[in-house]
């Protein structure tokens, strides 16, 4: 049976990617002829069009996007096996590319890098900081080599390693009565609006789990005249929406360390609830070669904290 080369796979996710066979082209660095005639080949081989040529671009047929996902896979394991052999024996050596939360990245990371140059000076790594959604989707296409994200979360066809758990602390603003209290019992901010991150991050499920609470309303008392509740693009804008008054929030106590509230007019307390918290940990594609290196980081993260 014949089968398809590396490189008309290559072609094909970069037809999928570009939706064009000029820029596939150029990203694969050959003319549009040759990858035109790669996917020709490909199409003979699997005995079905991968591809419909229109004039607004190029659109996959079902043919072709299933082709596509078995592809990123195929490549993502010879990418492993390449990877795997360039550095057996020297361990987080070389490229690794790294995928990062928002809400982890600038806490954990200033303290993290230090360590690793130091212990491992041959290791070239490239950061991507996204939500978990994204990053997972490019752990499992090959795009990333391991993910610092936080669990809870759907970790299907990935692997993990503990790196720290985060207790999450409720804040409110600096003249709240909550400022009396030594520990702040969850059910004591319902009266409260309640501020949270954007959909998307995953510190907002985290929070919403740990402490027992329901999702802010779109509008604040069920009715279609009041204003829509407040969401931040991120914790810094979070911790200034609280300290302005808008209402109170749930803050991870790795960025409340690394200074996060302290120019802020916010009051900060530990959570009177069982394990409020969540587990930072990293995670990559079951079965790649990169599991090795991906328990060494998250090792090398713990005790850099």
């Amino acid at each position: 049976m014949l089968l398809p080369t590396l490189r008309q796979l290559q072609y094909l996710k970069l037809l999928s990617e570009h939706g064009s066979f000029s820029r596939a082209a150029e990203s694969a660095y050959v003319t549009q002829p040759t990858l035109s005639a790669g996917i020709q080949e490909l199409e003979k081989i699997l005995g079905a069009p991968v591809v419909d040529r229109a004039r607004s671009g190029v659109i996959l047929t079902a043919a072709g996007q299933e082709a596509v996902r078995r592809a990123e896979d195929i490549l993502a394991r010879t990418e492993d096996l390449v990877q795997a052999a360039r550095g057996a024996g020297q361990p987080l050596a070389g490229r690794f590319r790294l995928g990062v939360i928002p809400t982890v990245a600038p806490y954990l990371l200033p303290r993290a890098l230090p360590v690793l140059r130091d212990r491992f000076p041959k290791l070239k790594l490239f950061l991507r900081e996204d939500l978990t959604q994204r990053l997972i989707a490019a752990l499992k296409t090959g795009a990333l080599d391991a993910a610092l994200i936080a669990l809870p979360y759907d970790m299907t066809g990935l692997e993990w390693a503990h790196v720290e758990d985060d207790e999450l602390l409720a804040a409110a603003p600096a003249n709240h009565p909550m400022a009396g209290q030594t520990r702040v019992d969850p059910d004591s901010l319902r009266g409260d609006d309640l501020i949270l991150l954007e959909d998307g991050h995953c510190l907002r499920d985290h929070a919403l789990a740990a402490c027992g609470l329901e999702p802010p309303s779109r509008y604040g008392n069920g009715g279609a005249g009041d204003e829509e509740s407040f969401a931040a693009t991120s914790l810094p804008t979070l911790v200034q929406m609280i300290g302005s008054g808008l209402g109170v929030s749930f803050l991870p106590a790795m960025a409340v360390h690394a200074g996060l509230t302290d120019k802020a007019a916010v009051t900060v307390r530990p959570l009177a609830t069982e394990h409020p918290s969540r587990e930072i940990v990293v995670a990559w594609r079951s079965g790649s070669s990169r599991g090795v290196e991906g328990r060494l980081l998250a090792e090398t993260l713990r005790e850099a904290g």
